[in-house]
């Protein structure tokens, strides 16, 4: 917890202390922590079990099985390449293998700068719209490897 600021701890505990009379509240608690921060770190996973008494390793198996949960900060813009059945089939996986190549991340990392995070999302329910990337909440529909770059550049350029 050395890392975390007073602030940040204030404001960590205001957050277990609404969920007090919640029988389950671990998943409001970490939901209403990653809006906040945008990702769970492992200090701010032991203030919350300090907080409610649950474990930390139910705390991280929790935050490590929900995709929406994250223990790294995020970038700016967050690209989900959906590599389910339908997209995959239909060249997903070539998608996402470009982003990966012009951005210079894996899937799950961000680049330097912070702008770009890269996913690979089991399924985002779009699949006759397959290959479908998210970015952020836009979906892109049947995406093509040759659609990247232009993706990307309107990104870097802000015009999205």
């Amino acid at each position: 917890m050395l890392h975390l600021s007073e602030a940040a701890v204030v404001q960590i505990t205001e957050i277990c202390d609404r969920y007090l009379d919640e029988p389950t509240p671990l998943m409001m608690i970490l939901s209403d922590i990653q809006k906040e921060y945008g990702y769970i770190p492992l200090e701010v996973q032991e203030l919350v079990s300090q907080k409610t008494g649950i474990s930390v390793a139910e705390i991280y198996g929790v935050v490590t099985f929900y995709s929406f949960f994250s223990l790294n900060p995020k970038g700016k813009y967050v690209i989900g390449c959906c590599l389910g059945t339908a997209c995959y089939v239909k060249g997903a996986q070539q998608v996402i293998d470009k982003f990966s190549e012009l951005l210079g991340v894996k899937p799950g990392e961000t680049t330097e700068d912070g702008l770009f995070t890269l996913d690979a999302l089991r399924c985002i329910g779009a699949c006759g719209i397959a290959p479908a990337v998210s970015i952020n909440g836009k979906v892109y529909p049947k995406l093509s490897v040759s659609d990247v770059p232009g993706i990307i550049e309107s990104y870097r350029e802000g015009a999205v």
